[in-house]
């Protein structure tokens, strides 16, 4: 009879816990179901990795980073997703669908990506929308001289004093042709294009850039390029 006496007390709790979610349960469960989507703030890491390897596909051969390396970006990526809200690029590229994995990770973190095929596209955009940086690629087949398109745009936008941070990804890299005094980097990797879009961003956030402004500096380009 003791033990039958100890017990009543843990009875007497869950008869009432039951109690309770019967005559609630309609009004809980919409509430439960609420709380099971809530996302954490940041990026998701296997979409990030599923668009940094189709990224890395589409750009070819000799262009895959080691595992740790696209790690490393991913983190940062992660860490960085509330300064990299709101940032603008402009990619100039003849084949943006090459670049689409790129642009949709960017997107996830909150960039806006406006995507234009040559020079003069770029430049009108330029005229129209303020960004916070431009990525160009080398060879582009819309215009000519076609193989050195990339430094085209680079010498267009210094004649009319568009002084934006630019990052160039070429498939083929060849430092005697891809650094440029106006170049705040160059790359042929991913993850090193990933790196180089937060290092801009946080320079723009904490200062070091005036956002959307004409405030970038020429020096890095030949420090940041690697082969």
């Amino acid at each position: 009879m003791v033990e039958i006496i100890k017990t009543i007390p843990a009875a007497l709790w869950v008869g009432f816990a039951v109690l309770v979610y019967l005559t609630m349960r309609r009004a809980l469960l919409p509430q439960l179901g609420r709380l099971t989507n809530v996302k954490t703030p940041g990026i998701e890491l296997s979409f990030a990795e599923k668009m940094m390897d189709e990224a890395a596909v589409q750009q070819g051969e000799g262009v895959q980073p080691p595992a740790s390396d696209k790690r490393a970006a991913i983190s940062r990526l992660d860490h960085a997703a509330e300064l990299m809200a709101g940032g603008r690029i402009l990619w100039v590229d003849d084949n943006p669908e090459w670049n689409e994995p790129l642009i949709r990770l960017f997107r996830q973190v909150g960039m806006t990506v406006d995507a234009v095929r040559s020079t003069s596209e770029a430049l009108a955009s330029l005229r129209q929308r303020s960004y916070d940086l431009v990525m160009t690629d080398m060879v582009r087949h819309t215009e000519q001289p076609a193989e050195t398109a990339g430094l085209t745009l680079i010498d267009a936008m210094e004649r009319q004093s568009v002084e934006l941070p630019i990052i160039m990804l070429t498939a083929t890299f060849d430092p005697r042709r891809v650094i440029h005094p106006r170049l705040f980097a160059s790359t042929n990797r991913i993850d090193e294009l990933v790196q180089y879009v937060i290092d801009v961003m946080e320079r723009i956030r904490f200062g070091a850039v005036s956002k959307r402004s004409s405030a970038v500096t020429a020096a890095p380009a030949q420090t940041r390029a690697r082969v």
